[in-house]
């Protein structure tokens, strides 16, 4: 015995069609996609420049050195 797919198998192959012939790129637009796209990276970056100063800093004047 097989099941019956919960859609036809004609509409599957329509929609397939259409996704596929879209050449534009297609983003997200939920509210987490500020999240993900925008605070994390600018965390990430931030966080890194922070810690990339204060290892120059510390660097140039002589902090944290083994006498």
């Amino acid at each position: 015995m097989s099941e019956t797919p919960f859609r036809a198998r004609e509409i599957l192959v329509e929609k397939q069609r259409l996704f596929q012939s879209i050449h534009k790129h297609i983003h997200l637009k939920g509210p987490m996609d500020k999240i993900t796209s925008v605070a994390i990276p600018l965390a990430l970056a931030s966080s890194s420049l922070f810690l990339i100063g204060r290892g120059i800093y510390n660097m140039s004047n002589g902090i944290g050195k083994k006498e």
